[in-house]
This record gives structure tokens, C-alpha cells and sequence, in this order.
């Protein structure tokens, strides 16, 4: 009889594949608790000195942790549920100062709500097609990626050059790139392409922070008062 491989039934820390019902009811609930906890950490962050301090330390956390969360979720590990909060918590922090940025315009409140509002909006629309839908997006991956790079390259570029008009395009793009992202991975996941609930919801949180981010930059810099 051959040995049983590292994850059979009879390891510790294994964790069988999902059904597809089961991965979508996991990964919905998961990205429910990590968007509440990246709201707390935010509110936190708004208030905390290390953020504004250090913001390229808490990203390189912040990959780290993303990094260790796709290699223990591959595994199928039980640290892989825990990473992914320490990780939107994280990145929570990081969203804390620019979202304290934008709330002291004269508006402020309003933006930050109306960015709030617009992501549900969209992230629910898309979600919802996909499902209606049941189209398989995936064929949008590649044109995405190419954007994602473009627009990447674009965000370095600017981090020097400080042009607003720039800064406008490439938040523009991001919201359809994210957006895009939505149809992609709501699609592979309900039609069965991806049967690993941490990975599905790392993507997912990723499309509504980024849809949010954009949203939050593009409404500042269209209706922001400074009174």
C-alpha cells in the first residue's frame, strides 16, 4: 500500500475541498468578517501615529502577510482564516490616514459615505449579473492584468511626477479594472473554478478595497470642498 500523501484524511491540520455551495456560503461569510475588520482597523489607523509614520512598513506587512496567506490557503492550513484578518487588518490601518485626509474637507463625511454606498452599489450590481448571468468572465483575466500592470506603473510614475490630472486617470481605470475583477472572480466561483473559500475571498476583498479606494480618490477630487 502506498503512503497516504501529506494531506489525506488522516493528517492534522487538513482541510477536504469545499462544495461549490459550501465555498460560496465560506468565502461570503469570511469576506463579511474581513470587512469589518478592516473597518475597525481604519477607524484605528485614523487615530494612530504609526500609520502616518510608517506607511511603506505597514504595506510591506501588509504583502507579507498576503504573501503567507496565499502560501498557507494553498495548503489548505487552519492559519490560513487567521492570516486573512491579520491582513485586512492591515491593510485597514493603511486605509486610516487617507480616509482622515479626505474627512477633513469641507464635505468630507459625505464623500467618504457616498464611497461607501457606490462600492456596495457596484460590488452587489456585479455580483448579481455574474450570478444571473452564469457567464464564465474569465476571458476578461488577461485584458485585466495588462490594465492592472498599465495602471501600477502609471501609480509609480506619478509618485514622483504629482500630477492630479494623472492621479484622476489612473483611479478612473482602477474602478474598471476592479470592476471588471468583480465579473471575473464572483463567476469563477460560482461556476466551480475556484474551490479554495480563503483564496476566492482574498480576491473579492481585494476588488471591493480597490473599487473603494478608487471611488473615495476619483469623489475627493470631483467634489471635495475646502472650506
Amino acid at each position: 500500500m502506498s503512503n497516504p500523501s501529506p494531506f489525506s484524511p488522516m493528517s492534522p491540520g487538513f482541510s477536504p475541498a469545499l462544495s461549490s455551495s459550501d465555498v460560496i456560503r465560506r468565502a461570503y461569510s469570511l469576506l463579511t468578517g474581513t470587512l469589518a475588520v478592516s473597518a475597525v482597523a481604519a477607524w484605528a489607523g485614523m487615530h494612530m501615529a504609526f500609520p502616518y509614520q510608517h506607511p511603506f512598513i505597514l504595506m510591506i506587512l501588509a504583502f507579507g502577510a498576503l504573501f503567507a496567506v496565499m502560501a498557507t490557503g494553498a495548503r489548505r492550513s487552519p492559519m490560513a482564516v487567521p492570516l486573512v484578518f491579520v491582513f485586512t487588518g492591515l491593510m485597514g490601518l493603511s486605509l486610516g490616514p487617507m480616509i482622515a485626509v479626505t474627512l477633513q474637507l469641507a464635505n468630507g463625511p459625505q464623500i467618504v459615505a457616498e464611497a461607501i454606498v457606490g462600492t456596495a452599489v457596484i460590488f452587489g450590481a456585479l455580483s448579481l449579473y455574474a450570478w444571473q448571468t452564469k457567464r464564465d468572465f474569465s476571458f476578461l483575466g488577461g485584458f485585466l492584468m495588462v490594465g492592472l500592470i498599465v495602471v501600477i506603473l502609471a501609480g509609480i510614475a506619478n509618485f514622483f511626477l504629482h500630477m492630479p490630472a494623472l492621479q484622476l486617470t489612473i483611479s478612473a481605470a482602477a474602478l474598471l479594472i476592479f470592476s471588471g475583477y468583480v465579473l471575473v472572480d464572483t463567476s469563477r466561483m460560482i461556476r466551480g473554478g475556484e474551490n479554495n473559500a480563503v483564496l476566492i475571498t482574498v480576491s473579492l476583498y481585494l476588488d471591493v478595497l480597490n473599487i473603494f479606494v478608487a471611488l473615495l480618490e476619483l469623489l475627493s477630487a470631483l467634489q471635495g470642498r475646502r472650506d
